[in-house]
């Protein structure tokens, strides 16, 4: 007998749609699971069993079952507000915080009709590419314990892996959606700026942060990425709102399943970090990228390698724009900052130093950048790169007190994804790959500005072929 949480996200929605599944019974199956597995895990930091029996209960008792998401239950990253609930920002500074209004994202997803089941971790205030945190235990690789989960949005994404969840929302700055998916063994969908209108990341600074779905199928990506952008399942109604040339505003789930089309592709192993940092790509990423490339080919989509012109202006503006963000952390005194990470501490103190001038410099280059960036790749329908350089960091691999060094960890382990961010670009990361030692490895594919339907029918197209949602990881089987 299938057990709920081996359906897909889709099957689930489809479920509650015919009344085979109620809203409640999916809830308490999700939170016995949850309840099960997370002491091992520390994908949840908190899980609010009330709230969510309350929520599932009305929701059931709708009138109507056309939201996007009616009855799925999710987890808000605890970066996102939800009234009511702690929000932590994975920091002991914030253990005290009780928001009294709900985020946009919050609100879009509760308007779809999902079922919020806790808040996933986080590391502090999202900063780092690493779930690991003095608030809380590391969120695990749910395929080897001793692994970290990428980050920032980590907990999302081992929760999703291991049936915790039929999917997750997160957020992306510098690649929180795509590092945790590829490292977890997920598909991660990092939208184009403006494309969603509840976290759109123009109003942030230089555009970084979007939100985006993690899911275990490219259509269960789809499905969550069509309720960030248009929660009642109608056309999205805002001025942030993007639409790519001939987008008819339906749902972005149709490219996902059919997963239709012939692309010119292009293949690339470079960075915008290449100037900056020595960046080796290991030999199970190599083999990722090469699995994707031999696959891509056998369905007749043309390829051709490609490079990124060297430049020198990244890292120092990306460096600069990452450090600005830390700025702001509400920490006044010596009693708080002692309350913060020693990395966070380094990262808010160099931030305060910057000066105007400062600002605006990296500014003017990331924007120089992010047009250098898109007219480079501008000949290919989308763009092939490993979506990790390496493979999944140990608990424990990055530098805690030295913020130079654990920059450096960092842009070593995940090259490929913060210059999408610049560039506001769409991306999505697959899980191609299953090394011998049972590691998920994957791949990324960079799309043209709105262009979140040609990679979703690559997506398809290769998860046809590689099937990796039946990839179960043995903690998950129990």
């Amino acid at each position: 007998m299938t057990e709920l949480h081996e359906l897909t996200a889709l099957e689930q929605w489809q479920g509650l749609q015919k009344g085979e599944i109620g809203v409640s019974e999916l809830t308490e199956h999700y939170l016995a699971r949850i309840n099960s597995l997370n002491p091992a895990l520390g994908a949840f930091v908190a899980v609010t069993d009330a709230a969510a029996r309350t929520r599932a209960a009305e929701v059931a008792a709708q009138a109507t079952r056309t939201a996007t998401l009616w009855g799925l239950p999710i987890g808000d990253k605890d970066l996102q507000q939800r009234a009511g609930i702690p929000a932590r920002f994975g920091s002991r500074l914030m253990a005290d915080f009780v928001p009294t209004e709900s985020d946009d994202l919050v609100q879009a997803l509760d308007d779809a009709g999902a079922v919020s089941l806790g808040k996933t971790a986080t590391p502090e205030f999202g900063l780092p590419s690493y779930t690991e945190t003095l608030a809380g235990p590391p969120a695990r690789n749910p395929w080897d314990l001793s692994l970290g989960s990428g980050g920032s949005s980590g907990g999302a994404a081992v929760a999703v892996a291991a049936r915790m969840l039929p999917f997750a929302p997160g957020s992306d700055g510098g690649g929180s959606v795509r590092i945790p998916a590829a490292a977890c063994g997920l598909v991660g969908l990092k939208p184009s700026r403006g494309r969603v209108p509840a976290a759109s990341g123009v109003d942030k600074l230089a555009g970084l942060p979007v939100a985006g779905p993690l899911a275990r199928t490219v259509a269960d990506a789809a499905l969550l990425l069509d309720a960030m952008i248009a929660p009642l399942g109608g056309r999205p109604d805002h001025h942030f709102t993007l639409r790519s040339p001939g987008d008819d505003g339906g749902p972005l789930l149709a490219a996902a399943v059919r997963g239709e089309g012939r692309f010119q592709l292009g293949v690339m192993t470079t960075s915008a970090w290449d100037n900056a940092y020595s960046i080796e790509i290991a030999p199970e990423a190599q083999a990722a990228l090469a699995l994707a490339v031999a696959e891509l080919s056998a369905l007749g989509h043309g390829l051709e390698e490609t490079t990124l012109e060297p430049d020198d202006s990244y890292a120092p503006a990306f460096r600069t724009i990452w450090q600005a963000g830390a700025a702001g952390i509400p920490a006044e005194g010596d009693a708080q900052e002692q309350l913060l990470e020693p990395l966070t501490r380094w990262l808010m103190h160099r931030g305060r130093a910057l000066t105007a001038r400062n600002l605006a410099e990296a500014l003017a280059a990331l924007s120089v950048y992010e047009r250098s960036f898109i007219r480079q790749l501008s000949r290919f329908d989308a763009v092939l790169t490993p979506a990790l350089a390496l493979t999944p960091r140990p608990i424990g691999w990055y530098d805690a007190h030295d913020g130079e060094a654990n920059f450096a960890q960092q842009v070593q382990y995940t090259p490929f994804t913060s210059m999408v961010n610049v560039s506001g670009l769409p991306a999505i990361v697959l899980p191609v790959l299953e090394t011998a030692e049972g590691l998920p490895m994957g791949v990324q594919l960079i799309g043209r500005p709105g262009g979140e339907a040609t990679l979703l029918a690559l997506g398809a197209q290769l998860e046809r072929r590689l099937r990796w949602q039946h990839r179960v990881p043995a903690i998950a089987r129990a």
